[in-house]
């Protein structure tokens, strides 16, 4: 044979389960998107055809076309009030982060700090904002430091909570290891019980965000009712006084995209924080 005559190239060998598998991959990538879209696409037709076959009063219930026409129409009014929520869920979940935080390093460093003040968390936990957001209104001057209160007061337990369990769930093995080489607190804290609390933190920080949008919303109901405007439960509010039921379910549909789109952000943030060492992110073949 002589050097310039082509040896056949071999076929590439092609394992089936590996293209099955990739296979499967991208169906699930593509399921993932667009099962979710078809179910609210098809729910959103059922709506319409149910208000318009039976012919449905808008003040009983508005078809999804007088809705989007509302949130059209009103975007000038309710572009800030979703602005205002928003900043009031953001602030009350960023002080919910620093203070329970702060306060589960505090509880795992002393006992004694523990057994002092986790009760009054507890009792945080368990008392209804509602009953609550009249006396912060009598107490503060302020409605909006009043609502991030109550907002702040529902999102605080569970990064306390999670954070706490997440610091004492360390390696009792590296505990002892830690001690032979004589690490301080600070090394202790950094380089051990930190990466093993990550995980519990970030799913704590998924519960919260949505506790801090339900707290901000049922605050800004009650302090609303005192004729004072604050975000998008305030025109809620407004608009069934004046049974302009299309705003009012604009703004509850609103205040669900909000929902979704923290839960969102907090699962992303958790899966880019824990895909490269945590078992629960870890994709498995």
């Amino acid at each position: 044979m002589s050097l310039t005559e082509a040896s056949p190239v071999p076929a590439p060998v092609i394992d089936e389960d590996e293209a099955a598998r990739a296979r499967q991959e991208r169906i699930n990538r593509i399921a993932k998107w667009t099962l979710p879209s078809a179910v609210m696409v098809l729910t959103i037709l059922a709506w319409h055809l149910y208000v318009t076959i039976n012919e449905i009063p808008h003040y009983i219930l508005p078809g999804p076309v007088l809705v989007a026409q509302s949130i059209v129409n009103d975007w000038n009014l309710l572009w800030p009030a979703m602005l205002l929520t928003s900043r009031l869920t953001l602030l009350a979940l960023f002080f919910a982060i620093l203070g329970g935080v702060c306060l589960a390093v505090a509880f795992t460093q002393s006992r004694w700090a523990e057994m002092s003040f986790f009760p009054y968390a507890v009792i945080l936990q368990v008392t209804p904002v509602v009953a609550v957001a009249p006396l912060l209104q009598i107490y503060v001057d302020s409605a909006f430091v009043a609502a991030l209160l109550c907002a702040w007061i529902v999102a605080f337990f569970p990064i306390l909570s999670n954070t706490t369990i997440g610091l004492k769930s360390a390696d009792h093995n590296l505990q002892d290891l830690f001690t032979i080489y004589g690490a301080s607190r600070w090394q202790r804290l950094r380089y051990l019980a930190a990466p093993s609390a990550l995980p519990f933190f970030l799913g704590g920080l998924k519960i919260a965000g949505g506790l801090a949008l339900i707290g901000a919303v049922v605050a800004e109901f009650v302090i609303g009712r005192a004729g004072t405007g604050l975000g998008l439960a305030s025109t809620l509010l407004e608009a069934s006084y004046r049974f302009n039921f299309g705003r009012l379910y604009a703004s509850l549909i609103l205040i669900s995209v909000m929902g979704v789109v923290i839960f969102a952000v907090t699962s992303t943030i958790s899966h880019l924080m824990l895909r490269k060492w945590h078992e629960s992110a870890l994709k498995r073949d």
